[in-house]
Formats: structure tokens, sequence, C-alpha cells
């Protein structure tokens, strides 16, 4: 069919249509993270060390940092249902490759390769939702966008270690196979096919690398100073990464048509999100980290116990979903995000508090409170962000939003390991240690409580055409 300038579908097939992004999401971060617990038995298959297979964490999370600043000019030129299904088939045809390698060479190939596939899936799925569902409806379709960012994180290593034990490592990626044919039927009938003539701007080459570089630079240089802190090589990618994207901004809003608009940024809901909420969403990343460690090398619980209690995060994630439009619409965004950063942050302070002594009757409530208000606030900045977005920044506005997410959770894990080894030097203990886990805690506690900054220049009635809170009439289209 020909789709208008700014397509609308009904309220039922915007809402499978967020499904079937969500499902998307959720293979391409289950797959940023299903791998972990099963690198000792994929590097027997490759004849080399589990430490060597980290390429392949890394080489995946590069190349989606790298290529979905791009996403949203390859959206607008050749039409979101087409880029969407051939992202898909690129990263199902990806999976298949890892699935059948035999060398760690081929291996890091087919990463890339899927990278590429996921750095174009979920952002152009994301757009076309936002483009083709009423203000009215858009809570409830980022709700379900938003879920797999806080539960692939969570489930990946357990859900990797279980195929690993009981099958082979191969499985997790020939999974994706007929997950992938299925999600290809699903976007040619729900996605509006076509694309918005006229808006295709020339691509921004210079703006492009610069983007893609400074980010690399700001993820290789905060895993380096994990590794090795007081090796001068991580400042030294940090610095020169702090330049190029003073270069980039610089050039962005100098370009006549730069690769993204910061027009977006001017935007009071969209800036907050930009800045706290990237802290916010950061921190909620280093939980899922932390915690397994904490429990298996300070507590001394085995792998499958240290699993079953971080999925109570889970449990609290799956728990909130059916009240998130209920908060919103009662309290707005403004102060559901204080009150779910308060909690988080609460519940973090409580967990550098957590000893092996600690009743399971205090720490399932805490990780299950934990969870509910990670959802509760991962779900309200990421709705928050796009209340008040004029359709001519969406796309640019889009793509920068998942960049800066994405960036995120690299971020989270890479400061989870800087405040654990900061913790080791501090206190004097080795990596092991409980005492090192608590303090690392306590700083992403603190990092939760400076992420709140933004929120209190918030109005009450903000994005509330989206939320549905008094004060602002619902059927706005600010």
């Amino acid at each position: 069919m020909n789709a208008p300038a700014i397509p609308r579908l009904s309220a039922s097939r915007s809402r499978l249509m967020a499904l079937l992004v969500a499902a998307a999401f959720f293979m391409e971060n289950l797959d940023a993270t299903v791998i972990v617990t099963a690198l000792p038995d994929m590097a027997k298959s490759f004849r080399a060390t589990a430490v060597d297979l980290n390429i392949g964490i890394t080489a995946y999370v590069m190349t989606l940092a790298i290529f979905i600043p791009g996403s949203g000019w390859v959206a607008d030129r050749w039409g979101h249902r087409r880029v969407f299904m051939a992202a898909l088939a690129l990263f199902t045809f990806a999976s298949v490759l890892c699935a059948a390698s035999q060398e760690l060479w081929q291996f890091t190939a087919a990463r890339v390769l899927q990278g590429i596939g996921g750095a174009m899936m979920v952002p152009v799925g994301r757009l076309a939702v936002l483009r083709n569902t009423e203000k009215s409806d858009l809570l409830t379709a980022i709700a379900f966008i938003t879920w797999p960012g806080l539960v692939a994180p969570v489930l990946g290593p357990p859900i990797g270690g279980f195929i690993a034990t009981y099958a082979s490592w191969h499985w997790i990626f020939l999974l994706n196979l007929p997950l992938g044919l299925i999600a290809l039927v699903c976007a040619y009938k729900l996605m509006p096919g076509g694309h918005q003539e006229g808006q295709v701007r020339p691509f921004d080459t210079l703006g492009f690398v610069l983007c893609a570089l400074a980010c690399v630079g700001l993820l290789f240089g905060l895993d380096y100073l994990g590794q090795a802190p007081r090796d001068w090589h991580g400042y030294v990618m940090l610095a020169t990464s702090a330049i190029l994207l003073w270069a980039m901004f610089r050039h962005f809003n100098r370009h006549p048509t730069p690769l993204l608009k910061l027009d977006a940024l001017k935007i009071k809901t969209y800036s907050v999100t930009f800045n706290g909420g990237s802290l916010f969403r950061a921190m909620v990343s280093a939980h899922p980290f932390l915690l397994p460690l904490m429990f298996q090398l300070g507590f001394g619980y085995d792998a499958f116990t240290a699993g079953l209690l971080v999925l109570t995060l889970f449990a609290g994630n799956i728990g909130m979903k059916p009240m998130t439009a209920w908060v919103l619409r009662r309290h707005g965004f403004r102060t559901t995000l204080i009150g779910s950063s308060l909690v988080l942050t609460a519940t973090t302070f409580a967990c550098a508090l957590m000893t092996p002594g600690t009743s399971l009757t205090i720490i399932l409530p805490v990780l299950l409170v934990s969870g509910m208000a990670r959802s509760m606030g991962f779900t309200a900045y990421s709705s928050m962000a796009f209340a008040d977005m004029p359709a001519p920044l969406m796309s640019s506005a889009n793509t920068l939003f998942s960049m800066t997410q994405q960036l995120a959770f690299g971020l989270g894990v890479a400061l989870a390991v800087i405040f654990l080894r900061l913790s080791e030097s501090v206190l004097g203990v080795d990596g092991e240690s409980l005492a090192s886990y608590h303090l690392a805690f306590a700083m992403v506690g603190v990092l939760t409580l400076v992420s709140m900054f933004d929120l209190w220049k918030l109005p009450k009635d903000a994005g509330a055409n989206v939320s549905g809170h008094p004060g602002k009439a619902t059927t706005s289209t600010k």
C-alpha cells in the first residue's frame, strides 16, 4: 500500500508491530550476553582459550555502536519495512554462520555480520513504531519495546549455560533461524510498505566516521582501564574519544545535512532522557554484571544458585509491566522517575550491605523491588524521550537514542569493572573479596543518585500527552 507522510495504524496493529520489534530487540541483546557462560565450551571447539573468545563479544558490541548512527539515514533512503526485513535476514544468516564456524576468525567475522544486522534491525523497527503509532498508544508500544533491554542481560548467561551444558553451544545461534524466519513473515504482514519520499538527505560520511571512532574509543578506553587501571593507554583512548566527540558535535551543528540532527536535544523531555537517562541505564546494566560475581566469589554460592537469585530481577521486571501505564497516568513522568531512581538507589545500597549471613527473606525482596524499579524507570525514560518529539526530528532522535542506549549498556559494565578495580586498590584486597563488591555497589548507588539531577528541572506535566497524567490534554499532538 502507499504510505502517507505519517501513517497511523490501529492500536492493535501498532501493538503487534511493537511486539515484533521487541522480539528483534530481545534477539539482539540476548546474543550480546548469551555466549558468556558458553565461552569455555566454545574455546575447546576453536582450540583457543576462553579469554580469546572475548573478541566475539567485543566485535559484536563494537559493530552495533559503529553502524547504529547510520540506521536512520538507511531507513529514510530505502524504507522501514525493507531495511528491517533485510537486517533480520542478515542477522539470521549470520547466526547460522556463527554456528557453522570452525575457526575463531570465522566466528569473529560472523559476529561482525550479526552486529551490522542488529544495528539496523532495532533502531529501524523502533522508528517504524514511532512513526505509525498514535501518541495515545505510544506508552504501551514503547513499554513492549523496552522490556528486552532489561530482560536479555539477565536471562542471557543462564540460557547460554543451560544450552552449553545440556546440548551444544551451536544451538545458541541455530535457535535464531526459526525465530528469524517467523519474524520476517510477521514484518511483511505488519509493517507498512514504501517510504517517505522527498526526505532523503545526502549521507554525512565525515559525521559517520567521527561518531564511529568516538564510540569505539570510549568503550575500548573504559575496557582498557578496567583491565589495567594504571596503564596510560586507556587514558589516551578516552582523551582521544573526548576530542572526537567534540569534533563530532561541532560538525553536526555546522553541516547542512548532518547524520544526526541535534535539534532534538533542545526538547526538554528528550534532553533529560539523553543526559540523566543514559546514566540511569548504565547503572541498571551494572547490576546483572556485579550480582552474579558477588554471589559466587563473595558469598561462595555455586553458579546455579547465583543465577536463580539474579533471576529475581527478571521477576521484578515482569511484575512491574502491568502497572507501568497506571503509575504513569497517576503520577506522571517526573514523579515516577524520581521515585524509581530513589528506590533503585536504596536497593543498590542494600546490596552493598549484604553478606553470606543475610537471610534469603531479605535478599529476594530487595532484588525483586530493584527489578521493579529498574523496569519502571527504564520504560518511563524510553517513553518520555519521544513524548514531545515532532515528526521531522523523529528519525534523528531515534538514531541518537539507540546509539546512546547501546553505549550505556557497555558503559555500565565497563564502569562496574573499574569500580571493582578501584575498590581493590582502595581497600587493599583481591578481586574475590566481598568488600570490593560492597564498595562497587556503593559507587553505583551514588551515580544513580547523580542521574536524578536533570529530573528536578522537569515540569510536573512533562510528557502528559503520552502518560495521560492530569494537567494536559491526553490527545495533544505537541
